[in-house]
């Protein structure tokens, strides 16, 4: 009869067996670089969720802000291959803070003042009420002292119903000055008359005429 084989237990693992399957021990210096790590974390988390919130709050205003630089750019229709600026409008003001607009269909600037104008139409209101409208097919606007050279058939129009028509005229603008040196025909509620010149000033409420000239009444003769 033979007796029966005892069991062996299995064997330990090595020392050294096991500490290769641990890994490294972490150092002192490793574990100050993940504090510093997970400190950082903790402080720019914070920042970044608040600007990201004040970045969906400030959303609409950045698009509405941006639709409405491409509407003026639209507008403007400012083509940089030719320097022409379409559509371009100028506000100013004249020595008595009186305003005028002026704008055209188109606009070239020459040098660092003056721009050459297609079509300038201007609008004058004086400071005792009323206003002036005065429209040319071309002009020369020197910005910085605010003179309008008008040039083509060049219409100035008061609101009582006086109509001045010229081939040219020359207006400044701050003085509240306008002149011309060619043949220029006036209509109104008085009637008609024809000159050799003009000079308007006051902003308009005086006027003069340089002859020989020709008047013609309303209901008179000649």
């Amino acid at each position: 009869m033979s007796g029966a084989t005892p069991s062996r237990r299995p064997p330990f693992p090595r020392p050294d067996r096991l500490a290769a399957g641990r890994g490294r021990t972490p150092t002192a210096r490793s574990i100050g670089r993940r504090r510093i790590l997970v400190g950082l974390a903790k402080r720019a988390l914070p920042l970044a969720a608040l600007a990201l919130l004040s970045l969906v709050a400030l959303w609409p205003e950045i698009v509405q802000q941006v639709d409405r630089a491409r509407l003026i750019y639209r507008h403007a229709g400012f083509v940089p291959e030719s320097g022409v600026l379409t559509a371009p409008r100028y506000r100013g003001e004249d020595e008595n803070r009186q305003t005028y607009t002026l704008t055209a269909t188109t606009a070239r600037q020459i040098g660092a003042d003056r721009i050459d104008l297609v079509g300038p139409v201007g609008d004058i209101a004086p400071s005792g009420g009323g206003w002036i409208h005065v429209a040319s097919a071309a002009g020369t606007y020197m910005q910085k002292a605010g003179q309008l050279d008008l040039s083509g058939e060049v219409v100035l129009y008061r609101d009582d119903g006086t109509m001045l028509i010229s081939a040219s005229a020359t207006l400044d603008l701050r003085a509240g000055v306008a002149a011309g040196g060619v043949p220029v025909r006036i209509e109104g509620p008085f009637g008609t008359m024809d000159a050799q010149g003009f000079t308007i000033t006051e902003r308009g409420r005086v006027a003069q005429f340089a002859g020989p000239a020709r008047l013609v009444l309303n209901g008179g003769k000649p």
